[in-house]
């Protein structure tokens, strides 16, 4: 049976990050694997649940993770109820969450690889984690994204961000106008040299593996494509799928999708587990 372990990653002076293991049988000597969801996503979102099921079953300790400013709470992690603290997320944030994870795995299993799964947004904070923490062993991203700044409004629109200090995106599920903070900008900004995605994917030495969906309608399969161009370790699978591979929120079914399946897969065999 599947042992699911529900865990707080404290994070001295800031939010703690909610986290879930699960594994099969003992948890000694096993590989990890870290996912990290993307934009208005969170860990138990559509299918995550059963792709961390799949992986345990395949010999992972699999561990993944809400971001401590992507909106949810200890008490309520699933949607956005913590509006202030999705307003306050920045790029460099979730690469110091994803640090910590790591720090915690490593300091918790006696691991043989840690290795990184990034959906969408979170690929691109895998890439820039890969290229900047020689613990990383393995990386894959799923329609993950190449670049952060051209994700900013520009001319009129960032003027008005500037002026208003906040700028608010509707959650078409939930329908929640969901802040951002102008202070998020001015963190890319300042930090821009180690949020540059594509530079970081240059200096990667681990292998990668990019899987992207030819009908990705959130992230445009050229950025797949731009990934792979940096790196000679790097292997482009394309699926003909959409961005969140057959999959919803929420998932009702028992089993996955195909393309979820055929994804987890391929992804397993890279990390070197059939």
């Amino acid at each position: 049976m599947i042992a699911k372990n529900q865990i707080v990653i404290e994070n001295i002076g800031k939010k703690s990050i909610l986290a879930d293991v699960s594994f099969l049988g003992s948890c000694l000597d096993k590989p990890v694997v870290i996912f990290c969801h993307g934009y208005k996503g969170f860990k138990d979102w559509g299918a995550w649940n059963l792709v961390a099921d799949y992986f345990a079953n395949k010999g992972f300790i699999f561990v993944k993770f809400n971001f401590s400013h992507n909106g949810g709470t200890l008490e309520h992690p699933i949607d956005f109820p913590d509006e202030e603290s999705f307003g306050k997320n920045t790029y460099s944030q979730e690469l110091e969450d994803l640090g910590h994870v790591i720090d915690y795995c490593i300091s918790s299993f006696s691991i043989k690889q840690v290795c990184l799964i990034g959906h969408s947004r979170g690929g691109g904070i895998s890439v820039l984690k890969a290229g900047q923490d020689n613990r990383v062993s393995k990386l894959c991203t799923w329609a993950g994204v190449s670049d952060f700044k051209s994700r900013f409004p520009k001319g009129e629109k960032l003027e008005e961000w500037k002026s208003n200090g906040v700028m608010y995106v509707l959650n078409g599920r939930t329908k929640q106008n969901l802040p951002h903070y102008y202070s998020f900008y001015e963190d890319f900004n300042q930090n821009e040299d180690k949020l540059d995605i594509l530079k970081w994917a240059a200096k990667i030495k681990i292998p990668h593996l990019i899987i992207h969906g030819e009908q990705d309608e959130a992230v445009p399969l050229n950025e797949a494509k731009l990934l792979y161009s940096k790196n000679d370790l790097s292997t482009l699978l394309i699926m003909e799928t959409n961005h969140t591979f057959g999959t919803k929120h929420p998932w009702d079914s028992d089993g996955m999708s195909f393309e979820l399946e055929k994804m987890c897969g391929e992804t397993s065999r890279f990390f070197g587990r059939l």
